[in-house]
């Protein structure tokens, strides 16, 4: 895998970094590498959970602008299917996902880090979808998954204006879950995924995407939907050795397998 876009795998979480200096600029080279990077930490095993990283400076400050300044509406039609396309397979790695955050995460870099289950973000950080100023909307999935999680009056606030947003309000609307200081942002992150590399990963794969689907259709398909995961999970061992445990030793001491 290209070093500008690489998964490092350690104790079970694989790293997936953007290293595209000097704004990690997420032109199309870098999202069909973020495609691959998903799809491999999707199939290995021994990936349990996923941080998205883009380093210590930056996240990453939307997609290239020069890329696409000249595109035609015949050119675009075609490349907004790839914008689209290394989202949603960062959206759809089936394991708990956390954006890492520092310094900007704008446009396309918000977009990003709008596909991970939790965003852990330094204090200094300032997130924003700026389309608006370039005279164009998010294409990415902001105008889809921003207004999923902060509500649809905030993201058209953020979306219309295309202002920035700083760690303080996006903890408080919910866009960011942790917001610490900028060197404690990884190692948050990897402390908050730890956990579940030793839990149920059948489990917790069911759960996201009973969550997830679940927020695409309305209440009764949903509850349909949990119905047939939770079901599902009764032919796995780990669904066994989990109530076996709590019934002879109690609660919190369950030891699971991942199968």
């Amino acid at each position: 895998m290209s070093e500008i876009v690489r998964l490092e795998v350690a104790d079970g979480i694989g790293t997936i970094i953007l290293d595209r200096p000097k704004m990690n600029a997420l032109d199309a080279d870098m999202q069909r590498r973020l495609v691959a990077a998903a799809e491999e930490a999707t199939e290995r095993d021994d990936v349990k959970a996923v941080i998205l990283w883009g380093g210590e400076r930056v996240f990453a400050a939307g997609a290239d602008v020069k890329e696409m300044a000249e595109m035609s509406y015949t050119d675009m039609a075609a490349h907004v299917r790839l914008l689209q396309k290394f989202t949603r397979a960062l959206a759809a790695i089936p394991k708990p996902t956390v954006a890492a955050i520092t310094g900007f995460a704008l446009g396309g870099g918000l977009e990003t880090a709008l596909c991970c289950d939790f965003r852990v973000v330094a204090d200094n950080a300032k997130l924003g979808q700026p389309e608006i100023a370039l005279g164009i909307i998010p294409g990415a999935g902001g105008t889809q998954r921003l207004p999923r999680l902060v509500g649809p009056a905030k993201a058209k606030d953020i979306i219309f204006t295309g202002r920035f947003v700083d760690a303080q309000e996006a903890l408080a609307i919910g866009l960011a879950d942790r917001v610490v200081p900028a060197a404690e942002v990884l190692a948050t992150a990897r402390a908050m995924v730890a956990p579940f590399v030793t839990g149920p990963t059948r489990a917790l794969r069911a759960a996201k995407e009973a969550v997830d689907k679940g927020l695409e259709t309305d209440l009764s398909t949903g509850l349909e939907i949990e119905a047939q995961l939770f079901a599902g999970l009764f032919a796995t061992r780990d669904q066994k050795s989990g109530m076996r445990s709590f019934v002879d030793n109690g609660p919190g001491k369950a030891t699971f397998e991942g199968i």
